[in-house]
């Protein structure tokens, strides 16, 4: 196995919570929490890391990520946003990720806006960034024309090559946040 495939492998990218995995009753935050748990603890770096707390529910809640809960328990359209916040959280703040999500938001408070079809959406374009990633991997291994480089300095220049086309994609991300801050703004 190439240490391309390894890594994809342990990031277990292909992990998702689909529109079936989401039970159609209301959920606790304890069994959302365990939801989020059962489908991506496999891909955290250690033991220590959390996939959900209550504490960042709450925060998400505060922040106005997501429409109001009712009775403590959380819908179907809470659980797709959440897992949308779960995805968008690693290269995005906060503000950033309530700016893309007002939109999906406000729909769903004017309108009866299909959250399953915008999200069953994403999660189609998830599993082929999963093979698309792995492809990229490929392409970032570094091959060395001097047998004798130590297998350290590979990993270093692979690290490099990966954190310079992740800062890419943040940078390119963050741009389109502002693009879409600003085309909402033209239209209220």
């Amino acid at each position: 196995m190439s240490k391309s495939e390894e890594i994809t492998k342990k990031l277990s990218l292909e992990s998702t919570i689909h529109e079936g995995d989401i039970p159609a009753i209301d959920l606790y935050m304890d069994q959302v929490i365990q939801l989020f748990d059962a489908t991506y603890n496999e891909s955290l770096r250690n033991e220590d890391e959390k996939v959900l707390t209550k504490t960042m529910i709450n925060n998400y809640a505060k922040g106005k990520l997501f429409m109001p809960i009712k009775n403590k328990k959380y819908s179907k359209n809470h659980i797709m946003l959440i897992s949308l916040i779960y995805q968008l959280k690693g290269a995005l703040t906060i503000k950033d990720i309530k700016s893309v999500l007002e939109p999906i938001n406000e729909k769903m408070d004017v309108e009866d806006f299909p959250l399953a079809n915008f999200y069953n959406s994403w999660v189609k374009l998830q599993q082929k960034n999963a093979q698309n990633f792995l492809n990229e991997m490929k392409a970032h291994e570094v091959e060395v024309e001097n047998q004798e480089t130590e297998e350290i300095d590979k990993l270093i220049l692979l690290i490099a090559s990966l954190s310079n086309m992740s800062n890419a994609y943040r940078k390119a991300a963050e741009l389109l946040v502002d693009e879409l801050t600003e085309l909402r703004k033209g239209t209220k």
